[in-house]
């Protein structure tokens, strides 16, 4: 092929190859740069993007998990709060209840050690009745409020069962003993107030326990997720420095790449001096 043609100027062709070329590779690095990705769709990369996909659902689905995990922390914290509200009241309760069991106490003294014990049962039932956190309690086993809750604990959707107190929201402490017979034969026998004891002492074992593994999943949750941000970063994340110095090269080149090409395609004129006399 002659070199002397004005219909096919080879020059100009690599020369708009070249910068071809470079105005893709000046895109490609523009986009990182202002994306932040080296990864930011499927172009880029299909099979990291897949793959960046798949992680951030895992993300997703572990924050979505630490989310209820919060409220559910929520309802533990109110129901020790009201165990432990009725525990010390029930303290009190045992001590009224030897009091009345003393037979030097005069009717008016007694009265008052009565008054005394059903404010007592009656703040237990407020207690109880009052520990609930967003319309749920594990203080009762009635529904709507009360019983068991079912709550996620991960990304992969696998439950953690929290076991309401069995029959603390119903039950009463019987009514103040009316003589010190009647009272020192409920201190016997343990009575309602022994059978309360009991319940609250296994249900603040419980739920302590339960605590502890709920604030123990959660803190593990967000090392998962910081592990699961680290290894999508390494995976997607542009290197700015890098693409930086990048945009700067390939800045230069397109512009001598613009001059290349304006010098070739002005090579043809030169053969217009051959048909000058």
């Amino acid at each position: 092929m002659s070199l002397n043609s004005v219909n096919t100027n080879m020059g100009a062709m690599v020369a708009l190859q070249s910068l071809n070329r470079t105005n893709e590779a000046l895109n490609t690095t523009q986009k990182r740069v202002s994306t932040g990705y080296r990864v930011s769709d499927a172009k880029d990369d299909g099979a990291a993007f897949a793959v960046a996909q798949s992680v951030r659902a895992d993300v997703a689905g572990l924050t979505a998990a630490n989310e209820q995990l919060g409220g559910v922390k929520g309802i533990l914290d109110t129901a020790l709060s009201g165990l432990n509200k009725v525990s010390e009241t029930m303290v009190k309760v045992r001590e009224t209840l030897v009091r009345l069991a003393d037979d030097t106490l005069n009717t008016d003294q007694r009265a008052q050690y009565e008054a005394q014990y059903e404010a007592l049962r009656t703040q237990i039932q407020n207690f109880i009745t009052d520990a609930t956190y967003n319309g749920r309690t594990l203080l009762s086993t009635t529904a709507p409020a009360g019983g068991d809750i079912t709550t996620t604990r991960n990304e992969a959707g696998t439950t953690y069962t929290l076991t309401s107190v069995d029959g603390l929201g119903t039950m009463v402490i019987a009514a103040a003993p009316t003589d010190a017979a009647t009272a020192q034969a409920a201190i016997a026998a343990g009575g309602d107030w022994g059978n309360v004891n009991t319940v609250i002492a296994n249900a603040l074992n419980q739920y302590g326990s339960d605590s502890r593994y709920v604030d123990a999943q959660i803190a593990y949750n967000r090392d998962k997720l910081d592990a699961l941000d680290g290894g999508l970063g390494a995976l997607i994340d542009a290197d700015l420095a890098k693409e930086s110095a990048r945009l700067q090269a390939l800045q230069i080149r397109q512009q001598l790449g613009t001059q290349s090409l304006s010098i070739a395609n002005q090579a043809p004129q030169s053969l217009l001096s051959l048909f000058q006399g």
